[in-house]
């Protein structure tokens, strides 16, 4: 393995084919009632008698998984029992949708979870509604917020769910019998951290397009274009967006604000581009310049100190990840090629995705958490060098066996046929041997122009393939 920062070079090189014709997939009912059994059949493992998820639009992606939707502007409850007993809790302008769930179950009505000031007929106090019908306590209660508090605390003991909500579940169930289940989802086993075909051809949908209005924007990027300009090209179809979208020339934050605006770019500013949707994100840090000879004189060597380390640990990233790794070992791969004390990066280098961006992470220092095939990633290392600007060429990919790469091949062949076009784009053109266990979910990743007024030219890899 020889990733040195000298085999990465920046040359004239074609940017990727357009993909024009990308298609939702539907998730199937069988998808969802595997996803249903999955989560009932490791409730019982656990020793849960009921397993309360919570839901608001930020925090909705467990609930979503089992349901099909969110509840949007409302908070809601799906509480299930190990007897196969299903409830929702809704509020006032999410009750019809219970007739279009995707798990069948009993409604309550919920008034508390509605807007402020709304009406809250029935005036049914909330211990009525959540009662020891709903709460099962014979054996644990468990309860899937959205953390995992990972790290020395207890966190079986910590909750991520409103007071009000969890002081009555506990009133109901004792408090020694309720615990944190979130790892049931989202853990290092959780059942959400592997994804069927279905899924995964589900998935891509979001992942492609985020990579398609990555690279439209990447050509509109010229001086005097605003950050509107291009947030508007970077958002498409009306379709939801699982990050802020982000597009920021020059100096980021003013008076607060994380949102584009009317900004014009500038010479020599730095941009910061980023959009993602159900299933993958792409995000870009460059300097709007055509060439080094715009860069501020203590910036000329940005290629050599910032640009060329970074794109060698990407490269490292996507030819020696593969299934059967365990999350400490990808990152002391990424340590070693691309030294955290000297590159400033302090997130985990890698994490899983799906519904949210971030949904969590088997990359860390003495991580024993196993790679397996059907495991959705953000190929996610941020460096920080003193001094210098930023660089940034994130995006998704899938690991997937041979199994379900033939799946891939038989159900979705569009899918497929798209997977192996960007694999050949970027093993042809790129030089970089992409792991035969890695898909590319948008065709995007890697591609890299870190002076971002010149579009004929690129990052690429110039080493000896190391698979």
């Amino acid at each position: 393995m020889n990733y040195t920062y000298q085999n990465a070079s920046y040359q004239t090189v074609p940017a990727p084919l357009p993909e024009e014709d990308l298609k939702q997939v539907v998730l199937t009912d069988e998808t969802m009632n595997e996803r249903y059994e999955k989560v009932l059949e490791k409730m019982k493992a656990d020793g849960l008698s009921t397993l309360v998820i919570y839901e608001d639009l930020e925090h909705g992606s467990n609930f979503e998984y089992l349901t099909g939707f969110l509840t949007r502007f409302e908070e809601g409850l799906l509480v299930l029992h190990d007897d196969g007993k299903v409830y929702y809790l809704l509020g006032n302008e999410n009750l019809k949708l219970i007739d279009h769930a995707r798990l069948k179950g009993e409604l309550i009505h919920v008034p508390h979870f509605s807007l402020p000031d709304q009406p809250m007929e029935p005036e049914t106090p909330l211990n009525e509604l959540l009662n020891d019908s709903v709460i099962k306590s014979d054996k644990h209660v468990g309860i899937a917020g959205w953390k995992l508090f990972t790290g020395k605390t207890d966190n079986k003991k910590y909750f991520d769910i409103p007071h009000y909500i969890l002081e009555q579940i506990i009133s109901v169930a004792g408090k020694e019998k309720v615990v944190n289940a979130t790892a049931l989802f989202t853990g290092p086993e959780g059942v959400r951290t592997q994804n069927n075909v279905n899924e995964v051809a589900h998935y891509e949908f979001g992942a492609a397009l985020a990579s398609q209005r990555m690279l439209k924007t990447l050509d509109a990027i010229e001086v005097g274009v605003s950050e509107w300009d291009l947030g508007g090209v970077l958002n498409a179809y009306g379709q939801p967006n699982n990050v802020v979208t982000i597009a920021a020339a020059g100096q980021r934050f003013v008076k607060a604000n994380v949102h584009p605006s009317e900004n014009k770019l500038k010479l020599g500013d730095k941009l910061s581009l980023t959009v993602g949707y159900k299933g993958g994100l792409q995000s870009r840090a460059h300097l709007v310049v055509h060439d080094e000879s715009e860069l501020l004189d203590e910036h000329k060597d940005y290629l050599d100190k910032v640009v060329k380390p970074y794109f060698t640990a990407v490269t490292a990233w996507l030819e020696q990840v593969h299934i059967g790794m365990k999350g400490k070992e990808l990152y002391n791969l990424i340590e070693t090629v691309f030294p955290k004390n000297q590159y400033g990066w302090e997130l985990n280098p890698g994490h899983l995705t799906a519904d949210e961006e971030w949904m969590a992470s088997p990359v860390k220092e003495t991580s024993e958490t196993t790679l397996k095939s059907g495991m959705l990633f953000q190929v996610d290392i941020i460096p920080s060098v003193k001094g210098y600007p930023g660089v940034s060429a994130e995006g998704g990919v899938i690991l997937a066996d041979e199994e379900l790469q033939n799946q891939l091949k038989t159900n979705y062949p569009d899918v497929w046929n798209r997977m192996e076009a960007r694999r050949a784009y970027v093993k042809n053109t790129l030089n970089i041997d992409v792991h035969k266990d890695i898909l590319l979910s948008g065709n995007a990743t890697p591609y890299l122009r870190p002076f971002a007024l010149n579009k004929n030219k690129a990052m690429v890899w110039d080493g000896t393939p190391s698979n």
